[in-house]
């Protein structure tokens, strides 16, 4: 009676524990799907694609017309200041006024040029406190501006070529990112998978330890075996006992691992439904490498690099000399009533010229010339390097993806032939046909058979995943993987 209550307080003790778990069966796809949108690896990507997405609307809004408006309203000035008068000598003079600027422009970057035209029109006003309060207007109705650089770089027209670019690249990156969160799921669902197939593998060892433990009892009572063959049956359940206790801790471990990886609660014990069933598909190398090249971001990579290190050379030559050119053309006015200064007008015009062109300069620009033509070179030998190395990586990858459908059929295969080896020396070690090594042998080998078609599994779906990170094209649909980027960026 004692022991019976002691087991009702325990029970009563679990029950509650067992009611709060809530069990959740997943698969491979289901898994990938959580990840690609609550994983911290997922959201990182997503954050840095959308600090692409606005660098490259910053880009953009560079290339349209600005429209500004500036101005001071008001200006209040009560002091002395200096003056000079005509025969040269200065004197101070107190200044009691009141002013206001405003000015309204257009501004458009030319990227053909590298220079800048703006539009504006102004208005100043002046009311003098001294001297009888008078009022001044000038007016600016409209006047046409332009800044333009001569012989220096044109950056408007180099970030035209390097910013697309750079925005494709990033979408290709985020992408592939995506794909790579796919890659981290794989492996710790797989992780998991194996920790409950070797606690099932355990569990069904001791079942059967204690079995053939029971009959050696008895067969040593009829004297069938010898003392030393019931020792080891002994010995083989307390090694499945302690195996067991092994594989149980390690597959909490797994589960909190994934259920961290999938933002899921403590409360969930995941259960991972092994996908058998893998999709068919044929890739050759030259097929998989023009996918690569046309929508990894390796390829814009490359690319965008090979641009800025040119850029580079390129502003360390416009840098030798310095010549600017500014132009204004429109008309002004002035008079004490604000329409008269708009109905009296002259011309306005400006026209400067300014360089700066060193004689000598101890071939300090020459040399920074010299130098970005060195570190272009260092760039295309590195690039040349990192695409024979990526070429390398995807032949590799596509061999092995090909080798591995064949292996996930012979593991199939070794795994029920184990299988069925092992029932029948379990039934005929009962009848004592066959001895307790050649019984752990069958047995060893149904354990690591199991274990090798999980893990046969694993390196297929692993293969798959990186297979399209690096070429963004799904083989199993056929057609290149692709995202709403706009939508994503705007969530």
């Amino acid at each position: 009676m004692r022991t019976i209550f002691i087991h009702m307080i325990m029970l009563t003790l679990l029950l509650p524990a067992a009611a709060t778990a809530r069990e959740l069966s997943l698969t491979l796809d289901d898994a990938i799907a959580m990840a690609r949108v609550q994983s911290v690896d997922a959201a990182v990507a997503l954050d840095e694609l959308k600090t692409a997405y606005w660098q490259w609307r910053s880009y953009r809004a560079d290339r349209l017309p600005e429209f500004s408006l500036s101005g001071t309203v008001p200006s209040y000035s009560d002091r002395y200041t200096s003056y000079m008068n005509e025969d040269g000598e200065y004197s101070f003079v107190r200044t009691h006024s009141l002013d206001a600027q405003a000015k309204l422009s257009v501004n458009q970057n030319i990227t053909l040029t590298g220079g800048r035209i703006s539009l504006g029109t102004s208005l100043d006003y002046l009311r003098q406190f001294d001297a009888g309060g008078s009022n001044r207007f000038m007016s600016i109705p409209v006047a046409v501006t332009l800044q333009q650089p001569i012989f220096s770089v044109n950056t408007f027209k180099w970030d035209s070529r390097i910013e697309p670019l750079r925005f494709q690249e990033a979408k290709a990156g985020f992408l592939s990112a995506t794909e790579r969160v796919a890659l981290s799921t794989v492996h710790y669902f797989f992780t998991l998978v194996m920790s409950r197939e070797n606690v099932s593998i355990a569990e069904q060892n001791l079942s059967n330890a204690n079995k053939l433990y029971a009959v050696a009892v008895e067969k040593r009572k009829m004297g069938q075996i010898s003392e030393n063959d019931l020792r080891q049956m002994e010995l083989n359940v307390l090694a499945a006992t302690s195996d067991l206790t092994d594989c149980r801790s390690q597959l909490k471990s797994d589960m909190f691992a994934l259920r961290s990886f999938l933002d899921l609660g403590e409360d969930v014990e995941i259960v991972p439904v092994i996908p058998y069933d893998v999709p068919k598909a044929t890739v050759t190398y030259a097929d998989a490498l023009n996918r690569a090249l046309a929508n990894n971001k390796f390829a814009k990579n490359i690319r965008r690099r090979q641009l800025e290190a040119e850029y580079e050379v390129a502003r360390a030559k416009g840098n030798m000399r310095e010549i600017n050119l500014y132009a204004q053309v429109g008309f002004n006015g002035t008079d004490r009533r604000l329409s008269d200064a708009y109905r009296h007008l002259r011309g306005n015009q400006l026209v400067e010229v300014g360089f700066s062109i060193p004689l000598v300069d101890w071939g300090k620009r020459r040399g920074r010339v010299k130098v970005a033509e060195s570190n272009r070179r260092v760039t295309e030998s590195r690039l040349r390097q990192e695409s024979l190395d990526f070429n390398q990586q995807l032949y590799v990858l596509v061999e092995r993806f090909g080798n591995q459908q064949q292996q996930l059929s012979i593991a199939a295969r070794a795994d029920e032939i184990a299988v069925q080896r092992y029932n029948t020396n379990f039934e005929t070690f009962l009848i004592g046909k066959i001895s307790t090594l050649d019984l752990n042998d069958s047995q060893s080998t149904k354990d690591e058979s199991k274990r090798r078609y999980i893990n046969e599994l694993y390196q297929f779906w692993n293969y798959w995943y990186q297979l399209r990170s690096l070429t963004l094209y799904d083989y199993e649909h056929h057609g290149d993987i692709n995202a709403d980027i706009d939508k994503l960026c705007r969530m």
